[in-house]
């Protein structure tokens, strides 16, 4: 099966673009990533902290059963644009990769669809391929699968 969600990342660069278009208008694929009950939905996260704003921070934490913490990101948003762009840092406790640098832009395509544009910036080609190597594109599809399958049912209620 293809997956939705592409991933452009030319060799020797410490960049990629990711893109997915969405059947969601802009509004709600912006809300899917600034209100922290969508987020905890389609990540599988607890969200510890997300101030939507211009200098807000925000943290993430994933558990195992037994309560103990298995994943943990953090950053701070630099620009924030609602319903069309944020400029946030990523930085995942205990990797290698580095702080990170993400510019997420939110396009209307039509009143019912549109498409989520990401560049990420990493420190180096070596902490990007790093990213490349993990099951990062299998991930990050099956976590814009759920966003779209959370959403839609929001949409619905």
């Amino acid at each position: 099966m293809e997956l939705k969600t592409k991933i452009h990342a030319e060799e020797g660069t410490q960049d990629l673009t990711i893109t997915r278009e969405f059947e969601l208008p802009v509004e709600l694929l912006f809300k899917a990533h600034t209100e922290p009950e969508i987020v905890e939905q389609w990540m599988g996260t607890k969200v510890m902290k997300l101030e939507a704003q211009k200098h807000g921070g925000w943290h993430f934490v994933t558990s195992d059963n037994k309560g103990n913490p298995v994943f943990q990101a953090n950053g701070v948003f630099h620009e924030f644009i609602t319903n069309e762009k944020i400029v946030r840092t990523f930085e995942m406790e205990n990797a290698p990769m580095g702080v990170q640098l993400e510019f997420f832009e939110f396009k209307p395509l039509t009143e019912d669809t549109s498409k989520l544009i990401m560049h990420i910036v990493y420190q180096s080609a070596e902490a990007r391929n790093m990213q490349l190597k993990m099951p990062f594109a299998k991930g990050l599809n099956m976590a814009h699968d759920r966003l779209q399958d959370v959403v839609t049912k929001l949409k619905q209620a």
